[in-house]
Order: structure tokens, then sequence, then C-alpha cells
């Protein structure tokens, strides 16, 4: 189930991350939850996805997954995106495992 007020959900094993991307930053980082979004600065300028595609490394070094494990769903032009990783196998201290994040 999607709650409405997160920033990220699970869906089975996959985790929805709502994104808002801050290029140029001098360090790439996981930033901190802005509203519906986590903030990740990016060290890298916002031309033709470059910055994205370079989130999506740095993403999948933070989650210890493959590049082709995390899918941009929207936003690869944009700020504003949503990513879906697949079977993470580590997780940032701000996103909550799967476990506590179901129906009570």
């Amino acid at each position: 189930m999607k709650p409405e007020a997160s920033f990220c959900y699970w869906e089975e094993d996959t985790l929805v991350l709502n994104i808002l991307g801050r290029p140029r930053a001098k360090k790439t980082k996981i930033g901190k939850v802005i509203g519906k979004q986590l903030e990740i600065h990016v060290a890298e300028n916002p031309v033709r996805g470059r910055a994205t595609a370079h989130m999506v490394r740095f993403l999948a070094d933070e989650f210890e997954v493959t590049e082709s494990a995390i899918t941009v769903v929207f936003g690869v032009y944009n700020v504003n995106k949503q990513l879906r990783i697949t079977a993470p196998k580590s997780l940032p201290p701000c996103i909550p495992p799967p476990s506590t994040s179901g129906n009570l």
C-alpha cells in the first residue's frame, strides 16, 4: 500500500523513492527529507541527463545494487524524480525497511 505522506514506499521487494535532485553540488550525498521527497545532492551539471545518470551510479553503490536494478520512472531531465530500486541489499538510515512500512 502506498502511504501518501511519505517520500518512499515498498512494493514487495522494490523500493519506490520520490527524489528532489540538487545538481551542481560540491559533493554527491543523500540530504534530508523535504515534504514528500528525499533530497539528493549531485556533483554533476544537469546537462542531457548526466546528473540523473550520476545519481543512479551513486545510489547503486549506496543500496548495493547494480545500476540496472534502478529504474527512473520519471524526471530524467527534471529535479523531481521517481526511482524504483529492486531488491536493495543496504538501506541508508532515512529509509525504513519493508517490514516496518506494511499494514499492522
